[in-house]
């Protein structure tokens, strides 16, 4: 019963934002009395830290689903990118804010877990790509992890649309690895963003 109202609640909070979801509608969406859910959370905080990590472990266990497969560095980044335009909506951003400000603990909390594994999934990529020679041999790993996390997180996302946002998100990555890229590289990465087109154009978005 536990898991069932925290997998409902992180549903709510992930559509309607941390702030608008109260606990009463949490019990309703689950089909429990309010008494039963506060049997197993005595406040919401409880039950946003328990929400947010499954997020967050819901994330990890699809980022580990493409890193077990056969895909090459570059191809590996445009997977994991589809991920992350799958999990999150327009309003994800929002919603991001909404938990920094209501509550900052939980928020401080999942940021480091999720930097941590971000860290871990870019230097797995970056070692891969250069033994596949599709990166740079003479690679510094800190500086291009500083490149790239400072183009990808100081995107506007507050003020944009998805579309743009996808967009943009998809550009600084093309920034980066063209960066540190060899020439076999950009002959992949120029296979990849082929695909992106092909499939934008099938699903009749803006690329």
């Amino acid at each position: 019963m536990k898991r069932k109202i925290i997998l409902h609640a992180a549903e709510l909070f992930l559509k309607r934002g941390f702030k608008t979801v109260t606990m009463e509608d949490i019990a309703k969406n689950t089909g429990v009395s309010k008494k039963t859910l506060y049997k197993y959370f005595e406040n919401k905080e409880l039950l946003v830290s328990e929400s947010i990590e499954i997020i967050h472990t819901s994330l990890n266990d699809k980022f580990n689903s493409v890193l077990r497969k056969n895909y090459n560095a570059i191809e590996e980044n445009f997977q994991i990118q589809k991920i992350f335009k799958q999990m999150f909506s327009a309003s994800s951003s929002c919603i991001v804010n909404e938990l920094k400000s209501c509550y900052s603990e939980v928020y401080t909390g999942i940021i480091e877990k999720e930097m941590y594994e971000f860290q871990k999934i870019f230097r797995q990529n970056i070692d891969k790509g250069i033994k596949q020679g599709l990166y740079k041999c003479d690679l510094t790993y800190e500086y291009c992890k500083f490149f790239y996390s400072t183009l990808v997180f100081n995107l506007d996302k507050n003020n944009t649309s998805q579309t743009v946002i996808d967009k943009l998100e998809i550009q600084a990555m093309e920034y980066h690895i063209r960066a540190i890229a060899t020439a076999k590289g950009v002959l992949e990465l120029e296979k990849q963003l082929k695909y992106l087109k092909k499939e934008a154009s099938r699903n009749n978005l803006l690329f």
